[in-house]
């Protein structure tokens, strides 16, 4: 069986605040109407806000409410993500939940958005999960498909779809539509970018397929996007090639280059490291005459 049914839910949500009744009821209003859909997947930080102030250790009672969703309905669940607290570090973390109601995974955003997402450390574990009989899916959230690293990395573990939450509220969405639609393309994977509406992102949720084809693209507000996917269109790409022409994925196997920079201790180099310190760009003050 190669055939499977993801939902992403753009969700107009409440920036800081308690959004786990609209998430219910989406999922309530979803499952009665589209009964065929076998995974659900939310936008970052929707359940409850953005603010750290809510970070909770995990296992939580609010993950636990989200599992007795998973297994009421019988679906896998990415309820988005939630900041996590591990003693004094607070992480941007995704669960995946599986149809019996357990959590499968925990994924820890890499690459918090700084020097915007402030307080925030990122994570080190690219997670992979199977649906058995159906294929193997990777989780990446946000700002980590900024660097192909990722990406590359989860399709190097064999992952053939990238569930992706984010929350983008400001004027780069329309690059990040271009990432998505890259990040598919050189991957030969699906890649489902799932951005929230409102107050919690400016919507625009994409769907890829493993050509870079756009499935499906949201507009700006509440929307329900069932999608039924074909692995095999992944697995067969990735034998024959992107519209029977490139082949990235064995290209990038049979290299003959390594690549330095990642040979590095740092991760930096010379020139790197002339680029100054990671913060936010200061006001410049005008001169009077």
């Amino acid at each position: 069986m190669s055939y499977f049914t993801i939902a992403g839910v753009q969700l107009q949500a409440l920036h800081h605040g308690d959004n786990t009744d609209a998430m219910r009821h989406r999922i309530d209003v979803l499952m009665a109407r589209f009964p065929q859909v076998q995974m659900v997947l939310f936008s970052e930080l929707v359940a409850n806000g953005a603010s750290t102030h809510h970070a909770q250790p995990m296992p939580s009672a609010l993950e636990a409410m989200f599992c007795q969703i998973a297994a009421q309905y019988r679906i896998w669940l990415i309820p988005g993500s939630m900041f996590e607290r591990v003693e004094d570090k607070i992480y941007n973390t995704a669960s995946v939940i599986d149809p019996s109601g357990q959590v499968v995974a925990r994924f820890r955003k890499m690459f918090p958005f700084r020097p915007y997402e402030e307080g925030v450390e990122g994570g080190n574990e690219f997670v992979v999960f199977d649906v058995p009989n159906i294929g193997r899916f990777g989780v990446s959230i946000c700002y980590d498909m900024w660097f192909p690293e990722t990406t590359r990395t989860l399709a190097s573990m064999g992952a053939e779809v990238i569930l992706h939450p984010t929350m983008t509220d400001t004027i780069d969405r329309d690059i990040e539509l271009s990432i998505a639609r890259t990040n598919a393309a050189i991957n030969q994977c699906y890649f489902f970018d799932i951005n929230g509406a409102g107050a919690m992102g400016n919507g625009c949720s994409i769907v890829v397929g493993p050509s870079g084809d756009v499935i499906h693209q949201a507009g700006i507000g509440d929307e329900i996007m069932p999608i039924e996917i074909d692995l095999q269109r992944v697995r067969r790409e990735r034998e024959t090639g992107l519209r029977g022409l490139g082949q990235p994925l064995k290209s990038f196997r049979d290299r003959q280059v390594e690549f330095p920079l990642y040979h590095s201790e740092t991760g930096s180099s010379p020139f790197l490291d002339t680029l100054g310190p990671l913060a936010k760009p200061a006001r410049q003050d005008i001169e009077a005459h």
